[in-house]
């Protein structure tokens, strides 16, 4: 019995005496596994964010203006106390200067002031000159203040 007792000792006491370079190795070999599962992730995650981002892309329609080209004005005030059937885009500009940072001068031929507007609260107006002079002549737009 007592033989017995000491060959379960001695498997214990080499069992619990591990090689530290061997554990160390093993560690090291398992962080490294650990940080290619971590990097394989972020590329799976980063395609679906392309294909969203360029989904989102395709829909942004660019405005690109020209001097002397008619537009309309984005009333924010409206926005507030907003009417039946009122719309929010007021007044028939001419663009004046464009700036390479988006903000755009125009020019109120109504009153004849010059203005500086950011250009996402602009879009452009497809009337032609007869029909601008006839809507300024019977004052169907609302000249907007800044």
């Amino acid at each position: 019995m007592p033989i017995e007792l000491e060959h379960h000792a001695m498997w214990a006491i080499k069992q619990l005496n591990l090689d530290l370079d061997k554990a160390n190795n093993l560690r090291k070999l398992q962080i490294s596994e650990l940080e290619e599962l971590r990097n394989d992730a972020y590329d799976n995650a980063r395609i679906p964010k392309n294909r969203t981002k360029l989904f989102h892309d395709k829909s942004i329609h660019r405005k690109n203006f020209i001097p002397g080209q008619n537009i309309l004005l984005y009333n924010s005030t409206v926005h507030l106390f907003p009417g039946k059937l009122k719309t929010r885009w007021s007044g028939l500009y001419i663009v004046h200067t464009v700036y390479p940072h988006s903000a755009i001068e125009i020019f109120e031929p109504k009153s004849g002031n010059i203005f500086e507007v950011n250009g996402q609260r602009l879009k452009p107006s497809y009337t032609t000159e007869s029909e601008s002079h006839v809507i300024f002549e019977l004052g169907l737009c609302d000249p907007v203040y800044i």
